[in-house]
């Protein structure tokens, strides 16, 4: 063999030697960071509690071949960063992030560390992924909606509130992502209603914006997929309550809390296939080589109880569409 081409053939094992490891060594425990929101809130520990379960399910076990590393950031994307490096300063193998504050902020922490995101609306604009088919680097993961559902969110809240004529749209700036509002302004008036953004930064304007909002008649309220939104959705119900706003929100878990009305994805089942891929990664395949995954199942969530107090009737067959009515 020629010098030449003896090196480039050390070159090429040493290049491929990180997941050639990870597929041989079977005994030793993996560390899996785990970036997500609010340490105590019940739904991202049962979303984390379907993921674990999921891998001890592909032969991941607790204590003897895996390892869980938490952080939390609370909504936070300064304290996002700085636990992403914390993970990687732990030497973790793999990092779920959720939502795109998040995968940002690991994308610019490590180039190199496999991580797999959930609950990413865009995440080829956002520039987390090359594209959806072939992510490249080292980021893959799962994308939870796209722009032609704000026409769905704002038919349902029409079919129950058919007088309404103004609709806010609730969003942070800053964390996400905007084509929700171009989405909106261009739907809204196709169904005769008027587009007001109600762009916030913390929980002080939010409030201030809805009173603002309500205080003129047939209004509603359009809460946008958001890690914000997410992380203050307990203040939002109240206030939508308080001013009697129908309002339309982007998952389950604010219905669960009060809200009126949901449609948006299966949350757990993502958490499982997120696993999924944790375990290709672990046995070797490389993020970059497997495709983002775009959801295919979504739920219709209505609280009866929550329309009654509204005074708003909701018509029954709208109520055969849902996948869970809570009275």
């Amino acid at each position: 063999m020629k010098r030449r081409e003896f090196i480039t053939l050390i070159a090429g094992a040493a290049a491929a030697w990180p997941l050639a490891a990870r597929a041989q060594q079977p005994d030793r425990v993996r560390r899996v960071g785990v970036l997500m929101g609010i340490a105590d809130d019940p739904e991202g520990q049962a979303r984390v509690m379907v993921f674990k379960q999921a891998l001890h399910a592909l032969g991941w076990i607790e204590g003897r071949n895996i390892q869980f590393i938490y952080r939390w950031s609370a909504g936070d994307v300064v304290h996002a960063r700085q636990f992403a490096k914390e993970l990687l300063d732990l030497r973790s193998d793999v990092i779920l992030a959720n939502t795109t504050p998040i995968a940002i902020a690991v994308r610019d922490t490590t180039r190199t560390t496999p991580t797999v995101f959930v609950q990413v609306s865009d995440p080829v604009t956002a520039g987390v992924v090359q594209s959806l088919a072939r992510p490249g680097g080292n980021l893959t993961g799962f994308t939870n909606f796209e722009p032609s559902i704000v026409s769905k969110w704002l038919e349902l809240v029409k079919r129950v509130a058919p007088n309404i004529t103004r609709v806010a749209y609730l969003f942070n700036p800053d964390t996400a992502p905007l084509f929700y509002a171009r989405a909106v302004e261009a739907a809204a008036p196709v169904l005769s209603v008027k587009p007001s953004a109600a762009a916030v930064h913390n929980a002080d304007e939010m409030e201030r914006a809805i009173e603002q909002f309500a205080r003129a008649p047939d209004g509603a309220l359009l809460v946008l997929p958001d890690l914000f939104t997410a992380t203050n959705r307990r203040s939002i119900v109240a206030l939508a309550a308080r001013h009697r706003l129908p309002a339309v929100y982007p998952a389950r878990y604010f219905v669960a809390g009060g809200g009126l009305m949901s449609y948006g994805i299966e949350l757990l089942e993502t958490y499982r296939q997120a696993a999924a891929y944790v375990d290709r990664i672990l046995k070797g395949e490389r993020p970059g080589d497997l495709p983002v995954q775009q959801p295919t199942k979504f739920e219709f969530v209505i609280n009866l109880k929550t329309a009654h107090a509204l005074g708003l009737e909701v018509p029954e067959k709208l109520i055969a569409t849902a996948h869970e009515v809570i009275e």
